[in-house]
């Protein structure tokens, strides 16, 4: 097969088709990683020299800095600073059905909410993959409010939280259709629905209040053309039929804190969506060394690429703890094996 461009290796990989080699990109390389490899390097520049086959993008949102580690954002969530690329969400505006009702969220229709994708789009499309970060049904309802008066809510008042998963899918669908509009054809969802130990819900609940909801936005996804990864950390197996069952394309990232295990999601699951991970960021790529990392990549390819249908890259950002060496042997060794014949 002829070299593919890395935007046609994932279009290719996410439908399930052959390529040339097996796919690699990072929802996040933190800056003190990407800066101890090349100092004053770009994320965008980043992807080209290292050979990321897509680029990540976000909507464009305004905050608003209301304390020294605090920081409140357009849909009124208010986020501890930790320093690191990711804030804290610790707070936000609603408590009850009557705060939702007198509730306005954020435009999703305003030009400057996509400056970031028409930028990207003029200087990447046809060259890397574009992967827009959206939401599905967890993230923004969770977020609206310190999380254990959410856990209550889903106990006393599940049409608030029902009414708040509606919003968060109608929002995020008008946010969907402008970035087709631009050029953007995958998209991806962050939320988290699992700890370690299982779902943060139980599945029933997440069957009645949230499987709807998830279906709906899924569809309305699909509906548009789009491609679609899902990210979710934490052990998924009780709920893991039903995400599947949305219509998602690619799933991550198959976490291994959680003892989710890429061998059996690729012998259950490999023929009827891609897989996307998972050499381990929490503890090889942050802890262990090189040599330990180069054999835990060449275990995911030799796992993940029987068949095809897969995307290799850490279990799930390169955070800032991460070893520079060690993610530069992962990537050296994905470069090395990473070949289909």
């Amino acid at each position: 097969m002829k070299e593919l461009t890395s935007e046609e290796r994932i279009l290719r990989t996410l439908k399930r088709e052959d390529v040339d080699r097996v796919p690699t990109f990072e929802w996040l390389i933190d800056k003190k990683v990407m800066n101890a490899i090349k100092p004053g390097i770009t994320y965008e520049e980043f992807c080209y020299d290292y050979d990321q086959d897509a680029i990540c993008i976000d909507c464009d949102y305004t905050s608003e800095r209301i304390e020294d580690d605090k920081i409140r954002d357009e849909w009124g969530m208010i986020k501890k600073d930790s320093g690191q690329a990711h804030t804290f969400p610790i707070d936000g505006p609603i408590r009850t059905m009557k705060d939702l009702e007198n509730y306005t969220p954020p435009d999703p229709h305003v030009p400057e909410r996509f400056r970031s994708i028409e930028r990207a789009v003029e200087l990447h499309s046809g060259k890397k993959a574009l992967i827009l970060h959206l939401n599905d049904v967890f993230s923004i309802p969770s977020r609206m409010m310190p999380f254990d008066h959410f856990m209550m809510l889903l106990m006393d008042e599940p049409e608030t939280v029902s009414a708040l998963i509606d919003m968060s899918v109608d929002i995020n669908l008008q946010l969907a259709e402008e970035a087709v509009k631009r050029g953007i054809k995958i998209i991806y969802t962050g939320d988290d629905y699992a700890y370690n130990s299982g779902p943060m819900v139980s599945p029933s609940q997440f069957e009645e209040l949230f499987y709807p909801g998830l279906k709906r936005v899924m569809q309305g996804y699909k509906d548009l053309g789009l491609l679609i990864l899902k990210h979710t950390d934490g052990n998924i197996m009780p709920i893991l039929d039903m995400i599947i069952d949305s219509g998602i394309d690619c799933l991550d990232p198959i976490d291994p804190m959680a003892g989710m295990d890429l061998a059996h999601m690729k012998k259950t699951y490999g023929d009827r969506l891609v897989l996307k991970g998972n050499v381990d960021c929490a503890h090889t790529l942050t802890f262990k060394g090189v040599e330990e990392t180069v054999a835990e990549t060449k275990k995911c390819l030799e796992i993940g690429m029987d068949g095809g249908n897969y995307i290799i890259s850490s279990s799930n950002s390169i955070h800032s703890e991460v070893k520079p060496e060690n993610f530069l042997a992962m990537l050296d060794t994905i470069k090395r094996y990473g070949q289909y014949s």
